[in-house]
């Protein structure tokens, strides 16, 4: 079912709610952050519609470091400051941390198992097919326009298909997209 999120109003996330939401996708997305935090932020929380929680992972993805910890750290920020950043980071990181501590504990004792490095492929496909749903998610929820599927087309086939490097494409494609942008807004 559909819902219509762009007519929700906006509200100030307390200071409990960031962290339980946050920890819940770091609990939640062990091996791949952003389907779930898209679920939980636009979905269940309804903290943000498509088109923004789009705009803040495309601005978390040209910024340094993992786009969903940046994304945790805008989100924080605008609703409690650097409080709500701390909060948004210890949510996220607490429960990877201690999984992935039990993980490498266990993994060093069975990691030549034959039947261990098999699941280890079917989780690899696994995650990439969560990344690829959520795109087409997003992408049907926000409409973009034919100029940003030629953005995206454009860094697919730079760094896809030609292995160009990611910064320098991003170096291209971020400015261009943002003019076209204000270009289009202008008329």
């Amino acid at each position: 079912m559909q819902h219509d999120l762009s007519a929700m109003p906006r509200r100030n996330i307390g200071k409990a709610e960031l962290f339980l939401g946050f920890l819940k996708i770091g609990l939640l997305g062990f091996g791949g952050v952003a389907p779930w935090a898209r679920h939980i932020i636009v979905e269940e929380k309804r903290w943000l519609t498509d088109r923004e929680f789009a705009e803040l992972l495309g601005v978390g993805q040209v910024l340094p470091g993992p786009n969903t910890i940046n994304a945790a750290v805008i989100l924080g920020d605008r609703n409690q400051g650097l409080i709500g950043v701390l909060l948004c980071l210890l949510g996220q990181m607490a429960m990877p941390l201690v999984i992935v501590t039990a993980l490498a504990v266990v993994y060093d004792r069975v990691a030549m198992v034959p039947e261990v490095r098999a699941a280890l492929i079917g989780a690899a496909a696994a995650s990439a097919g969560l990344v690829l749903g959520t795109a087409l998610k997003m992408i049907r929820n926000i409409r973009p326009t034919p100029f940003s599927y030629a953005i995206g087309a454009a860094g697919f086939v730079a760094i896809g298909l030609l292995r160009w490097p990611l910064v320098p494409v991003v170096l291209v494609l971020v400015p261009t997209a943002i003019t076209a942008i204000w270009w289009e807004r202008r008329k």
